[in-house]
Parts: C-alpha cells; structure tokens; sequence
C-alpha cells in the first residue's frame, strides 16, 4: 500500500505531465517554426542545440564540474569523458574535413599571447560561476539565478573581446597550425591517450574509470557534436553566438558597430542585420537552453530553492560573467569551441587553449571561498 506521506495526487500528476508534454510540443513546434520559415537546415540546427542542452544537462556533463572535481578531489571521470567525447568526435572529423574540401571548416586559430592568456582568464572565471560558454546557457536554461545573471554579461564581454580583438592578436602569434589527414588523427587521439592516462595516474586508485553515465554522455555528445559539422558546416561554437546577440541589441539602440575591425566585416554586418534564426551558433545556443529548460521541468527542479548568497558574490557573478565572455573571444573560444571542437579538428590552439584553461580552472577553484562563491 502507498504510503500517503509520500503519495503524490493525481491532480498534481497529471499537472506535471501535461506541462512536459506541452513544453516539449513547444520546442518542437518551435523548430518545426524555424524549418518552415528560414530552412530546414536551421530547424534541425534548433533540434541540436536542443540535443546538446538534454545531454549536458540531463547527464550532468559540463566542463567546469568535473574539471573542479579534477583538481580538488583528483576524481578523473568527467575529464576522461571531454576526452573520450573529443576523441570520437576526432575520428568522423578528421575524415570528413579531409574529403570536403571547403564544404566544411574546422575550429582552427592562432596560439599567441592574448590567446593564452585569454583562456587562463576564463579558466579561472568559469570556476567562479560554475560555468563555462555552454555551461552559462544550461545553467541560465535550468534556472540558476547565477546563471541567468553571468549570461548577459557574458554576451556583452564577448561583443567587446571581438571589438577588440584585432588589437590583442596585433600583440604576437604564430601561424594557424593544424593536424590533417591520417596522421593528424593519429597524433590526435595519441596525445588524448597520454593526457587520460596522466590524469588517471594523478588519480586515487578507487577512482581511476570513466562512470558508465559520463560514457553515455560522451557518445551522445559526440554525436550531436558531429551533426553540427554536418548540418552547420563548422564545428560547435558557442561564444560568437552570444557576441553577436550583444551586437545586435547595440545596432538596435544606435552604438555603431562599424568601427571595430572585427563587427565591422561586411559578413559579420550582415549577421547583425539579418535575423538570428539564420545564425548558426545562436540556434544551436538557443536549443542549449531549452534544453535544459526541458530536463529541469522535467525532473520538477524549476524554481527550487538555492542557498543565499552574499552581495560580494553577485557583484562577482557579473564581472566573472563579462570576463567569461571578452576572454572567450580573445582565446578563439571556450571549453566547447577551442577545447573540444579545436582539438577534434586538429588545431593546435585547442591544446594550448586546454592547458592555460585548466591552470586557470586551478586558480579559480582557490577563489571561489574568498569572493563569496563558496567552497
């Protein structure tokens, strides 16, 4: 017999089912919306997104979790799991781009000074507010009031880091160096193995595997992860998507974007004239919240209490926030555009970017007590 303590009404049952039903009939309606009236390509682009939103959140696969349990705890699972995901993404790539020919783009960048030091910066922000490019859309889409209050500061940092950004790459960079081909991917998945098999040597005996869930989470990963390439023509970005949101609401009040080397492009122009739904990051960061939106009602964690934090915290949110973001454009990416998709491709900056992100992560993690953000 039920226990009536625990004894949900079938009142309320039924309430939370019509409510996922129709938020997902909304989400589909939505994309269904999209296809018709800009293209089918940018539907389906709407249905990644979304893809990507219910896997990092329904999984609970970001970036900056594990990396923090990483460097804490020594507990590898999360961080083998970007690196299996990079890695199968890696194997369908390299192959893809080498027969496209310009059908297809890799995420491929400069190493340089701003680059570096760009995302040690973010590294360290990320930890701050317990998310990274992708992890500030699921956490705004679940409803984490940090969340929601980083992500238009976000946007607005990454609009000025590309105002800028010709500027900080004028300071020094090497040529764009990029892994092609069988070799390039054999190189590739060898230097994956050697990063998993450090961290797992770093790591207490108890815990050195991938959990079965993270391995779930990195397959399904990837495979959106590959869909993009295919469907969008590049590989999942998500920082010029919010960048551009920023632009276009300054073009909307009259602050000319024109001026700036990189906004200024006549292709980029054009972006911020034309609508957003034919903008292929911003439909893919669109279905990342809902995404999240949709796992969140779905487990019915919408709206549920988090613990009070100290004004100096949100005052922290919001420049963490803003430096997430103008960090993120000078370093050509964050955690999703330099880290996972510039080393599934072959760029060398996606190492580079790896390595500064993560000695910043270390930094950040250290901070977080001292500006309010907790342990």
């Amino acid at each position: 017999m039920a226990n009536p303590a625990i004894a949900v009404p079938s009142a309320e049952r039924s309430s939370s089912t019509l409510t996922r039903v129709a938020l997902i009939g909304a989400a589909l309606a939505f994309a269904l919306a999209v296809g018709l009236l800009v293209g089918v390509r940018y539907g389906l682009l709407i249905l990644i997104g979304l893809g990507f939103g219910i896997t990092l959140e329904g999984f609970r696969f970001g970036f900056a979790g594990p990396w923090r349990r990483m460097i804490v705890e020594r507990d590898p699972g999360g961080l083998l799991g970007h690196l299996l995901a990079i890695a199968l993404v890696a194997v369908v790539a390299f192959p893809l781009l080498a027969a496209s020919g310009a059908e297809l783009i890799g995420a491929h960048a400069p190493v340089g000074f701003a680059m570096v030091g760009g995302a040690f910066v973010f590294g360290l922000s990320m930890q701050l507010v317990m998310g990274c490019g992708s992890g500030s859309l699921v956490n705004a889409g679940s409803g984490n009031p940090v969340g929601v209050v980083a992500l238009p500061f976000f946007a607005i940092g990454s609009f000025l880091g590309a105002y800028n950004l010709v500027w900080w790459t004028s300071l020094g960079a090497l040529p764009v160096v990029a892994l092609e081909g069988t070799g390039g991917l054999a190189v590739t998945l060898a230097a994956l193995g050697a990063v998993a098999a450090l961290v797992l040597w770093l790591a207490p005996s108890g815990v050195r595997r991938i959990p079965r869930r993270y391995v779930w989470a990195a397959a399904t990963l990837a495979v959106f992860a590959i869909l993009n390439i295919v469907v969008a023509g590049q590989p999942w970005g998500v920082v010029y998507g919010l960048g551009l949101w920023a632009a276009k609401g300054a073009s909307a009040v009259g602050i000319p974007t024109d001026p700036s080397a990189f906004w200024g492009l006549p292709a980029n122009q054009e972006r911020i004239a034309q609508s957003l739904l034919t903008d292929v990051t911003s439909l893919t960061n669109l279905g990342l919240i809902g995404g999240a939106l949709l796992v969140t009602v779905w487990r019915g964690d919408l709206g549920k209490a988090l613990p009070r934090l100290p004004a100096k915290a949100w005052a922290t949110t919001i420049v963490a926030g803003f430096l997430l973001g103008y960090s993120s454009r000078i370093a050509f990416g964050c955690n999703v555009g330099a880290f996972f998709s510039g080393i599934s491709t072959g760029s060398l900056h996606g190492w580079a970017w790896f390595a500064a992100g993560f000695a910043g992560s270390a930094v950040g993690v250290r901070l977080r007590p001292k500006l309010g953000m907790g342990g």
